[in-house]
């Protein structure tokens, strides 16, 4: 059987953040250390090596980039100062553009110009639009509906959350191709529709808990990340809450048409107080690993993509602005509460945009999908034995 070999990936790989494959002599004590390495998906070594030798076909329809947590140990312990954690993580990245239909992530995670133009486009964009269709803004009370109808943030935000969905479903299909293409020895595994719906609960479990990250040795670092997760989902359930609400409430008509505007929750709301606990978290992770990445202790801080500063400084900005909206909004201070609010926005749309489709979150959406891509196979070849042995 003839492999494929591009002489160049290593090259293409270091403008990922692989800037040390080559120093890799295979002596296996990653893969040794690993405590998510199984003998059915070994890794980091046998990446190295793929790196190594141009093998890009293994590594584009390989799954085991996105099992690696980045725990730190292969780094720690490597004799070589191969750093095959981050080597784990650039192919993360290169996975990623390869997923991406629109070419963007290539440019994102390659050009750092790119990645900051991007980032400044689309916030001053967005300002710029907040500003363009600001209603008659009240002078006397924070009224955010007559600053920006609620119609046409329901709206906008509906559309907006439609087109980020559909792209991400797109690169998710290319992901399904890349995953469950016939293996090393071409092997075909049919895979009925039931299977996937049967295992996509594999899927639900390992995106909201991300228990296989609770397996590395520094099990902080999975509180940490569980906490940023968490917090994430409890805005998206207060967001959709909302809309909710103001459905039920005033009906369609009101709600998209007229825009009637919600009341604030009591400070000791049930509600409000998740909202409060889940801002705490995400605040306190986006902090933590802000200094890490300065102090540089962990492996994992030691070498920073420019996307890592990046997103923490969009997630940052969103959560800090949201904060400012709310107390100005409490505060009845008009102008500040439009500011903060518009403010809010402008992060809001990049770090989606960039953060969804071909950063963090792009990740946090793959790594699960990875094991419920393992489990469908899986499934589906039991079920092909059980049939073979019923004939």
């Amino acid at each position: 059987m003839t492999v494929k070999v591009n002489p160049n990936l290593a090259r293409t790989l270091k403008k990922f953040g692989a800037t040390t494959a080559t120093q890799c002599y295979h002596c296996g004590n990653c893969t040794v250390v690993c405590p998510l390495s199984t003998d059915e998906n070994q890794f980091p070594r046998r990446f190295m090596r793929f790196a190594q030798l141009g093998m890009e076909d293994k590594l584009k329809n390989a799954v085991e980039p996105w099992l690696c947590y980045y725990c730190g140990d292969c780094s720690r312990l490597c004799p070589r100062q191969a750093n095959p954690g981050e080597v784990m993580m650039s192919m993360r990245r290169y996975l990623t553009s390869l997923y991406d239909w629109t070419g963007l992530s290539l440019k994102v995670y390659t050009s750092r110009a790119f990645e900051f133009l991007m980032v400044a486009g689309l916030f001053a964009a967005t300002l710029i639009l907040v500003f363009l269709l600001q209603g008659q803004p009240s002078t006397e009370h924070a009224d955010l509906s007559s600053f920006l109808p609620r119609s046409l943030i329901i709206g906008g935000g509906m559309l907006f959350g439609a087109a980020i969905a559909f792209m991400v479903a797109l690169n998710i299909l290319r992901m399904h191709k890349f995953i469950m293409s016939p293996g090393e020895y071409g092997q075909y595994v049919k895979i009925p529709a039931s299977v996937y719906i049967k295992e996509l609960g594999t899927f639900l479990y390992h995106f909201v808990t991300q228990n296989r990250f609770s397996l590395c040795t520094n099990r902080s670092r999975y509180i940490k990340h569980f906490l940023l997760v968490l917090g994430f989902l409890v805005f998206a359930f207060y967001a959709g809450f909302m809309v909710l609400v103001e459905v039920i409430r005033d009906g369609l008509k009101v709600a998209f048409v007229t825009g009637s505007p919600h009341p604030l929750f009591p400070a000791l709301h049930p509600v409000r107080l998740l909202e409060y606990a889940a801002t705490t978290a995400v605040l306190y992770v986006v902090i933590e690993s802000f200094l890490g990445r300065l102090a540089k202790k962990e492996p994992l801080h030691q070498q920073s993509h420019s996307t890592d500063w990046t997103f923490l400084l969009l997630v940052g900005g969103t959560v800090l602005t949201g904060m400012l909206t709310h107390i100005f909004r409490n505060l009845d201070v008009p102008t500040a509460t439009y500011w903060a609010f518009a403010l809010h926005l402008a992060f809001i749309v990049p770090l989606f945009v960039v953060g969804a489709l071909f950063a963090k979150w792009a990740h946090a959406v793959y790594r699960p999908l990875a094991l419920y891509f393992i489990k469908v196979k899986q499934s589906a070849q039991q079920m092909q034995q059980d049939e073979f042995m019923s004939l």
